[in-house]
């Protein structure tokens, strides 16, 4: 339960920054002024500027705007294409299982650094080559928690049951299978989230994700790196901001799967 609050929180936190940077910000995060560079920390700029004279706290909502939408793109790929090769696979002929199960060994062998610079090649280093990168390197993920929660579905009284009244595969995984699966999928999706984060500040860290002037948390680090002797700000702030995103749908992918598996609940109360 506590895993839950406080993944709920952090998220809720970088969530509530993201959205309010629609409405307001301290300053314009793109704008470049030559005689506020490296300012410190006052009233003005709650958390300085840049070597550029750009607003921290400014950039740091927007960037945050920047990550939950790369992060919500890529995994709803992933869910989208993962979880019905999953269900085909665990529902469909043992051949098909197979083949599908080797086909996500070949994907996991192409990391999503490795994907997105192959992408980059083609089509040119942007936020859109980001999320098709790690959208498609988590989808084994999804396929694989799809397939083996399934297959435990299938094999239930009532599943059966449906296939002696002549029920048509697609009918059971749609209306037995998938929402029975469906908690371990929302759990996946928060590990992964954090996952994504990571990979998108990675990604824009070497110029393959998110192009200037869109502020990035990946692109902070990377512009403030040569500082970080002189201003180390600079590289602390975006850096902690991506430590609690990745902690915060960590303890959140931890607190759903407390919440929402029945053995596990069940083992937690015992011990209470």
């Amino acid at each position: 339960m506590r895993s839950l609050v406080l993944g709920g929180a952090l998220v809720g936190l970088i969530v509530l920054a993201a959205l309010l940077s629609f409405l307001w910000t301290p300053y314009d995060p793109t704008l470049v002024d030559a005689a506020l560079r490296l300012r410190g920390v006052d009233w003005a700029h709650w958390l300085g500027t840049d070597r550029f004279g750009r607003d921290v706290a400014s950039q740091l909502m927007v960037g945050a705007r920047t990550t939950l939408y790369v992060g919500l793109v890529a995994v709803g790929v992933a869910a989208l294409v993962g979880t019905p090769l999953g269900l085909l696979a665990a529902s469909g002929p043992r051949w098909l299982g197979e083949l599908v199960a080797r086909v996500n060994d070949l994907v996991l062998a192409f990391p999503a650094l490795l994907l997105a610079i192959m992408l980059g090649a083609g089509f040119g280093a942007s936020t859109g080559t980001a999320m098709i990168a790690i959208g498609v390197a988590t989808v084994p993920s999804f396929a694989r928690v799809a397939r083996a929660a399934a297959m435990q579905v299938l094999t239930t009284e009532y599943v059966l049951a449906a296939r002696s009244a002549g029920r048509r595969p697609l009918a059971i995984s749609v209306r037995h299978v998938l929402p029975n699966v469906a908690g371990l999928l929302i759990v996946q999706s928060s590990v992964s989230f954090g996952i994504a984060v990571l990979a998108e500040a990675a990604l824009s860290f070497l110029g393959l994700g998110t192009q200037p002037p869109t502020p990035s948390w990946g692109r902070m680090l990377q512009e403030s790196q040569e500082l970080l002797a002189v201003q180390p700000r600079l590289v602390v702030v975006p850096g902690v901001a991506i430590a609690l995103a990745v902690l915060g749908f960590s303890l959140l992918g931890d607190g759903l799967r407390d919440r929402l598996d029945p053995r596990l609940k069940g083992v937690g109360d015992a011990g209470r």
